[in-house]
């Protein structure tokens, strides 16, 4: 992703935070950024690691307490079934639902707006008299790459 996108990005972020009147620490605003760079889901640990050029005494509850926040604001998912995390490319629009295609071989995440999905989950809620609180759609596969590399 360029540099100017990036920038944008982080701008809306912190706007966001400004209109929901959150603090976006310089600590919260670098692990986004670090995200953003990321072309794909990374783990905790990893993201760890590229923090501590910026800050060497970086420990992990400092990771968890950025991501936390990150995914409560809506800017990052955890992708359950790796347990790892990935910029959300909806984050202006966070009452989105997102379905993730993960690829068994590679390990590719790639998100989709799935809200057709998110009407059809509320309907079987709301005939099971359950409120949703969020939810989480995965499906695991291979990549149009990987695919043809197999055959």
């Amino acid at each position: 992703m360029n540099v100017v996108i990036q920038r944008k990005l982080l701008s809306q972020a912190e706007k966001l935070c400004v209109q929901r009147n959150v603090r976006m620490t310089p600590q919260r605003l670098e692990v986004l950024r670090l995200m953003i760079k990321q072309n794909n889901a990374i783990s905790a640990y990893e993201l760890l690691n590229l923090l501590r050029h910026s800050e060497p005494q970086a420990k992990p509850p400092t990771i968890y307490r950025a991501l936390d926040f990150l995914i409560d604001q809506k800017f990052i998912h955890r992708v359950e079934s790796t347990n790892s995390f990935m910029l959300c490319h909806y984050f202006t629009d966070p009452l989105h639902t997102s379905a993730f295609f993960i690829c068994d071989k590679c390990g590719q995440v790639t998100e989709k707006a799935a809200e057709k999905i998110k009407h059809l989950l509320q309907s079987m809620a709301t005939q099971a008299s359950f409120a949703i609180s969020h939810n989480i759609v995965e499906a695991h596969g291979l990549c149009t790459q990987c695919v043809v590399h197999t055959l």
